[in-house]
C-alpha cells in the first residue's frame, strides 16, 4: 500500500511540474488523478468545465469515450 502511495505521489508531482495538472477549486490535485477506466460520471452531456468544478467534481476532456466531468478520489485521515 505505502508502494502505491508514493507512485501516486510521484505521478502528481511529475504532473505538477510539468504543467499537465489543472487547478480544482476546493479539491487537490491528487483528488483529481483518476484512471479513465476507474471515473464516476458527476455531470452531464456538455458540462463546461466551470460548472463541473461547481459541482465539486473534477474535468478532464484529454480523454474521448470516458467521463470528463468525474466525482474526485476521497482523502482519507488518519486517526491513532
Amino acid at each position: 500500500m505505502e508502494a502505491r502511495a508514493l507512485w501516486l505521489l510521484l505521478l502528481v508531482l511529475a504532473l505538477g511540474s510539468s504543467g499537465w495538472a489543472q487547478e480544482y477549486i476546493g479539491l487537490s490535485a491528487s483528488q483529481c488523478v483518476v484512471p479513465p477506466k476507474d471515473r464516476v460520471d458527476c455531470g452531464y452531456p456538455q458540462i463546461t468545465e466551470r460548472d463541473c468544478n461547481n459541482r465539486g467534481c473534477c474535468f478532464d476532456s484529454r480523454t474521448p469515450g470516458v467521463p470528463w466531468c468525474f466525482k474526485p478520489l476521497q482523502e482519507t485521515e488518519c486517526t491513532f
